[in-house]
């Protein structure tokens, strides 16, 4: 090969090469697109948290209200539960028991335990959508999930604030929907398992519908999360997400 001919072959390559390289979407803006299409000015939703376990099956029913990536407040409205509330604001997390007139916090590993016996925990019903404030991320490479290519990303905490230390999610190369998800100790022991059953399309984006969660700590146990209704940017009352209001 004369060297012109070398020199315009390299050229060409470098020239293929520089939009693939420029087209190449980072960790970080995969998680940040992730949690964009979860996140809506407000929002008003209800829905049924079903835990099937040895003891039988458990049914609890809730309305919702969020607002921007990390205010959310949930109001169980089943029997058993009726008035009992979860308010999670400036990345604190509030239980309150009307028949207790009481008010907790919750931090650290309480953010993990059980949400009225279910898979679920209380970070996982109310968890905020800031996700690069809490974790580091690394992109694994891609797998298809059910159908879709998604990509397999690694996150890593950045404290132990949060209630999993490792999560191994499935993104969407489309939509961005986390179709599934690990979360493991900072040992590797596996936690809780959650994939994506049904998903419904809101204001052009793809959310989940229906969720199964299995906590890997219980025997014979799984839970599924569906919603009923979901509106967005609608108009809210912000009072609804203060702390003083939470035991109206």
């Amino acid at each position: 090969m004369s060297n012109r001919t070398r020199i315009i072959t390299t050229t060409l390559l470098f020239l293929l090469i520089i939009p693939f390289n420029l087209s190449a979407i980072t960790a970080e803006e995969i998680i940040n697109t992730m949690d964009g299409m979860q996140t809506f000015d407000t929002s008003y939703s209800t829905g049924s948290i079903k835990t099937t376990d040895r003891f039988g099956v458990k049914e609890s029913t809730f309305k919702a209200w969020s607002q921007g990536s990390s205010d959310s407040l949930i109001e169980f409205t089943s029997v058993a539960e009726r008035g009992q509330k979860i308010l999670r604001t400036k990345g604190s997390l509030y239980l309150f028991y009307p028949d207790a007139e009481e008010l907790i916090r919750l931090q650290g590993a309480a953010l993990r335990q059980s949400l009225l016996g279910s898979d679920l925990s209380y970070e996982d019903m109310t968890e905020e959508k800031n996700t690069l404030d809490d974790y580091t991320v690394r992109l694994d490479g891609s797998q298809i999930v059910n159908g879709h290519d998604c990509h397999v990303l690694t996150l890593t905490a950045k404290t132990r604030q949060v209630a999993y230390p490792i999560q191994k999610i499935w993104v969407d190369k489309e939509t961005y929907l986390v179709w599934k998800a690990a979360y493991s100790t900072a040992q590797g022991r596996l936690l809780k398992e959650m994939e994506v059953l049904d998903t419904i399309v809101v204001d052009g984006r793809t959310l989940p519908k229906q969720t199964k969660i299995e906590d890997k700590m219980k025997r014979d146990s799984s839970t599924i999360m569906a919603l009923d209704t979901l509106e967005v940017n609608i108009p809210l009352d912000r009072k609804i997400f203060a702390l003083e209001n939470l035991t109206w």
